[in-house]
């Protein structure tokens, strides 16, 4: 799976997450991009993260996870993508 591939499902469960169809990411993107992406939403996207790739989140995974870029890499190590 291409970075391109990934950042466009992370864009997919972001706009349901938040239902909000115009929100465009980058590695870059984080807490500070988005309004409503508080400490609730952050788990929220995780356990989407987990269920869209079948990958298990513990808490430490969870604490490093700043940005987009963040949650890219957590999925290619967790999936083995």
């Amino acid at each position: 799976m291409t970075d391109a591939e990934l950042l466009k499902k992370l864009e997919d469960i972001f706009r349901e997450n938040f239902d909000d169809g115009t929100i465009t990411l980058t590695p870059a993107t984080g807490p500070d991009d988005i309004e409503e992406w508080d400490s609730l939403e952050q788990i929220n996207l995780l356990t989407a993260l987990g269920a869209e790739f079948g990958i298990q989140l513990g808490l430490a995974d969870i604490r490093g996870v700043r940005t987009v870029g963040d949650m890219m890499a957590l999925v290619r190590e967790k999936a083995g993508l």
